[in-house]
């Protein structure tokens, strides 16, 4: 098992290089993620290899791999089984990140169901497994997801089917979909949204509602002031450990 360190964003950023790799699994911890390989090969990764025991740990990790509840959604892997009256988000686990076990994905799970109603268009920025965009779908909305990685699209819209919703996923950034849109959810890292906070306007008409999440508490200032120079409100904070999602009001 290779065991690779650094915050939020470098584990987003290496995730598909890892898979392409040959990773079987992926999983996500504090500071860290853990990647598991058949055998130990040469990674130009910062992190280390650890032995694990003698034991299948794809299983261990299947086994140990819970559902996950925010608002009014539960996350399950296709193997779980859920009574529950959540709707329920089928994912396999490990193939991008967004699964629903990160703090910012469940923050912005809850902050989407109270503000997504029937025909509201949403935009996903940075869709990563699509989540957020099968989600807003499941609530009604005129969903699309963008990503600039284009290898996690074809997945995206692989989950998007395995639960019966069919948002529009595209390859690219703000300018990939057409707007306007009510509603842009980006669970990004603070630096970018402090580069986009420019171009946050140009996805709305007059007015609309912006969730943004992957912030670090330390690093939520340089966000707040970025976003407050281009005319939008806060609405709402949420805080989950280190992590922070914000939600604004672009005014009229």
């Amino acid at each position: 098992m290779f065991r690779l360190k650094g915050d939020f964003q470098t584990l987003d950023t290496y995730s598909p290089l890892l898979f392409d790799l040959g990773a079987r699994g992926l999983e996500e911890r504090p500071g860290e993620v853990w990647a598991y390989f058949p055998q130990r090969i040469e990674l130009p990764l910062p992190g280390e290899w650890v032995e694990l025991p003698d034991t299948d740990w794809l299983e261990a990790w299947r086994r140990d791999l819970k559902p996950v509840v925010a608002g009014p959604f539960v996350v399950v892997a296709p193997w779980h089984s859920w009574t529950g009256q959540e709707k329920r988000i089928v994912l396999e686990p490990g193939m991008a990140f967004g699964t629903g076990h990160h703090e910012t994905t469940r923050m912005a799970l809850e902050a989407l169901a109270q503000r997504v109603e029937p025909e509201t268009r949403v935009l996903d920025l940075g869709t990563g497994s699509g989540i957020l965009a099968i989600a807003a779908a499941m609530l009604g909305a005129e969903a699309v997801g963008v990503d600039v990685d284009p290898a996690v699209i074809p997945l995206a819209r692989a989950n998007a089917a395995a639960n019966r919703v069919n948002p529009q996923f595209l390859t690219g950034s703000l300018g990939a979909a057409e707007g306007p849109f009510d509603l842009v959810v980006a669970n990004l890292y603070a630096e970018l949204h402090v580069h986009l906070a420019p171009q946050y306007p140009s996805a709305f008409g007059l007015c609309g509602v912006l969730i943004l999440t992957g912030i670090l508490l330390q690093r939520e200032g340089l966000v707040r002031e970025a976003l407050e120079a281009q005319g939008f409100g806060l609405l709402e904070r949420r805080q989950e450990g280190e992590w922070i999602c914000l939600t604004y009001a672009k005014k009229g």
